[in-house]
């Protein structure tokens, strides 16, 4: 996303454009690659719902949001780029209240890799992280990422979601 301090990711937040809603998948690759032909859609306030529940030194991935959402709403899968652009959403609308705030830096990419795109970058989430115990390991030479490390230990399980 570009110009984040111009845009109202709260007003964002709460555009349902009418989701959630199942979508029929029909290209062969993608059903192969995600098991199945029902695709999910949720929206935005659905992923910052989620995110407020991870407490303080558990983390969640958008892919365990994304298994979670599809098991619970009867389908194979939720769409893969709305589930990272709302992510992001929650993120940013967070970042622009001054209460109700969303612990967003807890959660992570695939494989507990830190996500660019939140408020401040990788260093604004490193920071949170690491204030509540969390090591986070570099990798890469030239296209440095950051990951949470072991954060399968730390993983807030959708069965804890109540």
């Amino acid at each position: 996303m570009a110009n984040e301090e111009k845009k109202d990711f709260n007003a964002m937040l709460h555009k349902d454009k009418d989701m959630p809603k199942i979508q029929i998948v029909t290209d062969e690759a993608t059903i192969q690659k995600y098991g199945g032909e029902k695709m999910y859609f949720a929206p935005p306030i659905t992923y910052d719902e989620i995110m407020k529940r991870v407490p303080y030194g558990k983390v969640v991935t958008v892919g365990v949001i994304r298994d979670y959402l599809a098991k619970k709403n009867h389908a194979d899968f939720t769409d893969p780029i709305t589930a990272g652009i709302f992510v992001s959403i929650a993120a940013w609308a967070s970042y622009q209240r001054t209460e109700d705030e969303t612990p967003y830096w807890r959660t992570l990419k695939a494989n507990g890799e830190l996500n660019p795109k939140y408020p401040g970058g990788v260093e604004a989430q490193k920071e949170k992280l690491e204030a509540e115990g969390h090591i986070i390991i570099q990798k890469g030479r030239k296209n440095i990422r950051y990951f949470v490390q072991d954060y399968e230990a730390a993983l807030f399980s959708p069965d804890e979601w109540k």
